[in-house]
């Protein structure tokens, strides 16, 4: 446990209002913060999932996980910061698939050489990844194929898209949580074994609220300083959302996967890490685009950067070919956060450029 970290929650919190122009240090203080609120984040889903299964478990983790995320990017819409909403929501996507799973593959493979789940669960999944990848690429190519002057019909484009995506996104939920939630269920090997007792639903639910309340408000305080923190230390805009605050902002996912893998229990871990991604694509992203047309001072739409694009591409592409078989090892694990790195390089050397 990295309980002792806690002491950087009041310490995020004093600098904020007593020192609001100490950038740096709000961003490190609150950085630190968020780690051991999403151990305690991870830890009690993995105790609702003993009550919930690993399919709706590893949903409620995404969904909690992402809350934070959807908070701070509607605060950046009402700002008209659409660059940083938008670049977020590509960190998140890549980093979910590519850091979080890439992490939880080679933790969980070091322990256990050959680790399974559901293939079915984790094709339709990734098929549903695809979706999300043509519903990024589109816009886009519509953007640059249509030339300037086409902003109406690009916000027109956009919404009809986000109306589809989220259609999308219930029929996965009527899938994953009804008609074949056998797929998402999960076994969960330590039962039968002598093992601690775990929480009540209640007490579980409890610390859920509380990690996740506390996440929402360090991750705000972080969002206000990181982008002159990120002045300080020479790093543009644009590697600022999609890798500095998505990372930050996967950390409970980044946690929970990661223990649910080394307790062998790639299924939670997957349905946390895929089902995240699938979440931000499927859901917060064209909430965002709705949202835009009453909070912010014009309407957002889902034209992204040639960079972000091709980065969801091949993340959702190698993403795809790691699940099709239904097991994972420790070099699967490598491969994905190979991938990752190899974007982040990219996104830290491209110039910092207008959208």
């Amino acid at each position: 446990m990295l309980n002792w970290l806690l002491i950087f929650v009041p310490v995020a919190i004093a600098l904020e209002l007593l020192a609001p122009q100490s950038h740096t240090l709000i961003f490190v203080a609150s950085c630190l913060s968020i780690v051991p609120l999403a151990e305690w984040l991870g830890r009690a889903t993995g105790e609702l999932a003993r009550h919930t299964g690993e399919g709706l478990g590893g949903l409620l983790n995404a969904t909690l996980g992402n809350a934070a995320e959807l908070i701070l990017a509607i605060m950046a819409l009402r700002k008209g910061l659409y660059p940083v909403a938008k670049a977020s929501l590509t960190g998140s996507i890549i980093g979910n698939i590519l850091l979080v799973l890439g992490a939880a593959v080679l933790a969980g493979g070091l322990k256990h050489k050959r680790q399974t789940f559901n293939t079915t669960a984790a094709r339709a999944q990734a098929t549903l990844l695809t979706l999300a990848a043509i519903a990024m690429i589109m816009p886009a190519a519509f953007h640059y194929l249509a030339g300037p002057g086409q902003h109406v019909r690009e916000s027109d484009l956009s919404l009809a898209i986000s109306v589809v995506l989220i259609l999308s996104y219930g029929a996965h939920l009527v899938f994953s949580l009804h008609t074949h939630k056998e797929l998402f269920a999960g076994a969960d090997p330590e039962a039968g074994t002598a093992v601690e007792a775990g929480w009540s639903l209640r007490r579980s639910l409890f610390f859920l609220a509380g990690a996740t309340a506390a996440i929402a408000w360090m991750s705000e305080i972080l969002v206000g300083s990181v982008q002159d923190a990120a002045a300080a230390f020479g790093m543009t805009s644009i590697f600022v959302g999609v890798i500095v605050v998505a990372v930050v902002g996967n950390a409970a996912e980044h946690s929970t996967a990661v223990m649910m893998a080394l307790r062998n229990r790639m299924e939670l871990s997957v349905a946390i890490a895929i089902g995240s991604s699938l979440q931000i694509a499927l859901f917060v992203a064209p909430v965002l685009v709705i949202a835009s047309h009453f909070v912010g001072p014009q309407s957002m739409d889902l034209v992204f950067t040639p960079a972000e694009v091709l980065a969801v591409f091949v993340a959702v592409l190698i993403t795809g070919q790691i699940a099709a078989d239904g097991e994972s090892n420790w070099l699967e694990g490598v491969q994905l956060l190979a991938v990752y790195l190899i974007l982040a390089v990219v996104f830290y050397a491209l110039p910092e450029t207008p959208r």
